[in-house]
């Protein structure tokens, strides 16, 4: 579904990724790991075209996306969940999800759309009217997740979504992601915690400065015990 053909991003006379390359194949959930300032969040940007790269090419399902504005990539099907939630704090639950639908003209298919982030997350049909800004910090998590999926996306980039989360919500999240790739949503996901990330994923790619450093499926990643210590903390 997505491939990344040897890309070149920088921020000034700063490179931040230095011809990475991977795909994502349709269906599938994929990890893209590494510690800070690895590049992880770039590349995701890169992808939904926030951040140009001065090389390489990007292409989804078969068209090339890169120079495309963020608005066009979003219409092709691709729905990015910031870190850090960046929700539309002084705005409910339902206007931020419906800013989530802007693209949808059809009244129809945006009940449809907001009745399947409801199924998902019920608590935020209790929260419809509430301000965004007090709902806990779980809550907010779901309410970008469920933001995101508004715009019917055919692949879902995550950028470290168990940020500041307890550990029953990070698996109540998880479990949700689960979820949502059965029915059919490819998933990008760039997640601190290796673990949870290799085991809801099939294949896993490591950044080291910019770099990809090793790339492979997610249970020999999860085995090879030098990409363990040296990549992933475990």
């Amino acid at each position: 579904m997505l491939r990344v053909s040897g890309i070149d991003v920088h921020y000034g006379e700063i490179q931040a990724l230095r011809q990475v390359s991977f795909e994502v194949p349709r269906g599938e959930v994929v990890a893209l790991l590494g510690g800070n300032g690895a590049g992880k969040s770039t590349t995701l940007k890169t992808v939904a075209g926030i951040l140009s790269p001065s090389s390489g090419t990007i292409e989804f399902e078969g068209e090339r996306i890169d120079g495309l504005p963020p608005e066009a990539i979003v219409r092709r099907g691709i729905s990015l969940i910031p870190e850090g939630r960046q929700l539309f704090p002084e705005m409910t639950v339902g206007e931020n999800l419906e800013m989530g639908a802007y693209i949808r003209a059809d009244r129809r298919a945006f009940l449809e759309g907001l009745e399947r982030v409801f199924h998902h997350f019920p608590i935020l049909r209790e929260r419809r009217r509430q301000i965004a800004a007090t709902l806990s910090g779980g809550e907010q998590q779901m309410l970008a997740i469920a933001r995101g999926l508004m715009s019917r996306p055919k692949l879902l980039m995550l950028d470290e979504p168990s940020l500041g989360l307890g550990p029953l919500v990070l698996q109540e999240i998880f479990q949700i992601l689960q979820a949502i790739n059965r029915e059919g949503t490819t998933a990008l996901l760039v997640e601190q915690n290796a673990r949870m990330a290799l085991m809801l994923s099939k294949y896993g790619h490591v950044l080291e400065t910019g770099r990809i450093a090793f790339s492979g499926p997610s249970g020999l990643l999860l085995d090879d015990e030098q990409v363990r210590r040296a990549y992933l903390g475990l």
